[in-house]
Order: structure tokens, then sequence, then C-alpha cells
């Protein structure tokens, strides 16, 4: 969908010239993912606290990844403009007075970002520390890189990880986190933390197409960022089963026929819903590798008014299809099921944090997605099993261009980037979940909403 203003004084010489004029806030133009684009825009600063417990596999990453490293000291100098990422380990940061190490170190390389830039930050979660002043610490660091991201300009973005200390010495759980913050695949993810822990890591054997040789699955994918996540999949390495209802099968051939994938055509609500997406995965291959939620629907109605059909419709689409399907294909003996090491990604919503006037039957059943994630991880982790969920902020797709003007304006504006996401923006979030290499993030909600405001 257009962004119609962003067009204008981006793309239209009156347009930068009245953007300029009278101060008009101007989105930037964000850097999206192209096969064989480099990591990222330049080099990667590096810094750490007291050595740090991850600083050398950071540098390991990120020069395996391809990009340059160059150390990050107070005192360094850089060429303004000159950097595409600024990474510090935090890991080993203690004390509240620590924290101006990490101020010292970070601020001249933050500076010195340039369009497009990255900030990324690994603390260890506060949870795990031994003092309240080393946990007071930690969780600092989530206000420092929050704050950072709404002070970033030109597209550039910050987020955190925080990494389990029995994880510091096998740093593997950190690759494809690191990657997928620093590349252009986070275009529209701000201001996010996000939990890592040990794992077993499985190897591939190109780590920018993780899904080669592997099943997956996609519901709601006749259109939209469903469409679009089975595409990434399919870049990916993956072969594809795209799922939805039968109404929207001349679609849902399209996209089929555009991957290279199958179509199946499928009630996610029937009882034997489950079943029948494992069969179809059995006449593809062995065992299904990751599974996306992504059917959903809306009946948007004030609380009050709503009635007892559009509440169970949303409720039954949106969460109770997915329970019931996962509990089918969970089972280890079933021919096309989930196969152990395999992923599940939700499509929870923003709406589900900071609910929306109007939807608290859609609402629930996204906070229900988060809900679920949380407690299933620990049951799946013997298994290793990863459930995860997305939470869309505003991204322009058909339903949002149903929203009045007004609205919508503000739905895209009020967030660090000035913008919608797009389709795209939410799919290469959930490819980054369902790699091999995420093994270390389960249980976790990721917000795919340009750092917004809203459900803050």
């Amino acid at each position: 969908m257009a962004d119609g203003y962003s067009n204008f004084v981006n793309k239209n010489p009156l347009g930068k010239k009245l953007a300029g004029q009278f101060g008009l806030p101007k989105p930037p133009v964000l850097r999206r993912y192209e096969p064989g684009q480099e990591l990222t825009t330049g080099p990667v600063a590096i810094g750490s606290f007291d050595g740090g417990k991850v600083a050398s596999a950071l540098i390991d990453i990120v020069e395996s990844s391809g990009a340059v490293v160059v150390d990050a000291t107070p005192e360094a100098t850089y060429e303004k403009g000159s950097l595409g990422a600024a990474v510090y380990d935090a890991t080993g940061l203690r004390t509240i007075d620590d924290l101006e190490i990490l101020r010292a170190t970070l601020a001249p390389a933050v500076k010195a970002l340039g369009k497009n830039a990255r900030v990324l930050i690994i603390g260890t979660p506060p949870a795990e520390q031994d003092r309240p002043e080393a946990a007071a610490t930690q969780q600092a660091l989530e206000g420092i890189m929050r704050s950072i991201g709404k002070e970033l300009l030109r597209g550039a973005t910050a987020n955190l990880i925080w990494l389990s200390g029995d994880a510091f010495d096998e740093p593997e759980v950190l690759a494809s986190p690191v990657r997928f913050f620093l590349s252009s695949r986070s275009a529209y993810v701000g201001g996010q933390p996000l939990r890592v822990g040990k794992a077993v890591v499985p190897q591939v054997a190109d780590w920018r197409a993780p899904l080669q040789g592997e099943v997956a699955v996609v519901t709601g994918a006749a259109r939209g960022i469903g469409a679009k996540i089975a595409e990434v999949f399919a870049r990916q390495g993956a072969a594809v089963i795209v799922v939805d209802i039968p109404a929207a099968g001349e679609s849902l051939s399209k996209v089929a026929n555009k991957i290279g994938g199958v179509a199946l055509q499928l009630d996610i609500t029937a009882p034997d819903a489950g079943q029948k997406i494992a069969e179809a995965v059995a006449r593809k291959g062995d065992k299904l590798a990751a599974i996306v939620h992504n059917a959903g629907i809306t009946r948007d109605k004030l609380f009050v008014n709503d009635d007892a059909a559009r509440w169970g419709s949303v409720i039954a689409v949106n969460i109770k299809a997915e329970m019931a399907i996962n509990a089918t294909l969970l089972d280890p003996a079933l021919p096309g099921g989930l196969k152990d090491g395999g992923r599940i990604i939700g499509v929870a919503s923003t709406s589900g944090i900071g609910g929306n006037r109007g939807q608290a039957n859609y609402a629930a059943s996204k906070a229900g997605v988060m809900g679920l994630v949380r407690a299933e991880a620990p049951e799946l982790a013997p298994r290793q099993i990863t459930i995860n969920a997305i939470a869309p902020g505003f991204i322009e797709t058909e339903m949002t261009a149903k929203i009045p003007l007004a609205t919508r304006e503000v739905g895209r504006r009020i967030n660090a980037l000035m913008q919608g996401g797009q389709p795209v923006d939410v799919a290469e979030a959930i490819a980054f979940l369902a790699e091999p290499g995420s093994a270390g993030v389960t249980g976790q909600v990721l917000r795919v909403c340009g750092h917004s405001q809203l459900g803050a």
C-alpha cells in the first residue's frame, strides 16, 4: 500500500522543497534486504566493558558475515556518517557507575552512524543477577537502548539482546540474532529487547539460505503478509506449503506458483486441520521444520455491542485453531508432524499489548497468542522446539488501507521511523525466528512496529 505523504516529501521535488522550508517530518527511506546485500552499510564499531564476556565472539560473527570491524573505545575517532553499526558488549556491567563507560564508548560511535545504521547492545538478563545493583545496571540497558532508538535519524534503529549467563561459553546462539539485528532484514524492528538462551545450534551450509531442504507451512498465505512470508521462506530455501480458505483458492495458487510451493485449501478451524496439514507435509518430506500461524480475522465492534457469534469467530480463527493444530503436529509419531528442533511462530499484534478501541475480541486473541508461546516454550524445550510470536504494529496492508485517513496517519507517524511497515518487514522477522540458528530464542514476543509508541 502507498504512503502518499512519504512519497511526496522523499520523491517529489516540490515535496522535498516544502519539507525543507517548513521543517515537515520526513520519514526516512528504509534499506530492506535484497539477495547478495552486504550485512551493514559500513564498518561495525565493537566495544566492550572490561573485555566483555562475548566481545571476541561478536567480532567473529561480524567478520564471518563479511563486514569490517573497528575497535570502539572512548578515545576512538570516526568519520561522520561512516559507521554501519555500533555494537557494545555490556555483559560485564555490574554497577551503576559502570554505565558511564558504556556512554563514553558508545556515544562517539553512535554520532558517526550512517544511513540505516544499527545500534546493538548485548547485556545479560537482570533476573539472573546476584545483587540488586547488578540487576538495576542491566535493566538500565533497556532504557538506554530505547532512548537511543528515539534519537536516531535516517532509518537507523537500536535493539538489545539479553544473553543468558549459561550461554557465555557457547556464544554461537548469538550469530543468528546478531546478523538479523545488524542487517536490513530488521528494517522496521526497533526498541526491542530479545532474550537469548543456551541452546544446541544446528549447523547450516549457508547462513543466507538457512532453510534449505526444509519444509515450512504458512497459514493465511493467499495475500498480504502471509504471501510475503511464503516468499521470504522460499528465498531462504524452504519448500513452502501455503494454506488458506477455499474461497481464496485462486490467489493461493498464484502465491504457490510464484514460489514453487504447494497450495493447500483448508479451513484452519476444521477439526481435522492439523491432520490435513501433516498429510500435505508428508507428501513433501519427512517432517515439518516450521509452521507460521498467520491466518487471522477481525470483527471489530465496541465491547458492549459485541455478540457471541462475532466474538467466537475471531477467537476460533486467531487462537483456538492455532492451539488445536499445534496439538496435532506436536505428536512425535505423526508422519508430517513437527520435528524435534522445529519452529512454531504465531502472529500476534500490538493491539494485544496496548489494546484498540473496538477490538476487544481481536486484542484478546492476539494477547492469547503471546500467552501461549510464553507458556509452551518450557514444555517444548526438551525437544529443542522453539515457539515465539511476532507482534506487528502499523503495517501497510489492504486492511490498514481501509482505516479512516486521520487515524491511519496517526498510526503511521507515531513511531521512531515515522512510517508504516511493509509486509516484508513482518516476513523477515518471522523467517529469522524460523532459522535453525535461532535455537536460543524461545517464548519471546518480538514487535515489528518501527519502535512505536502504541502498545509501549
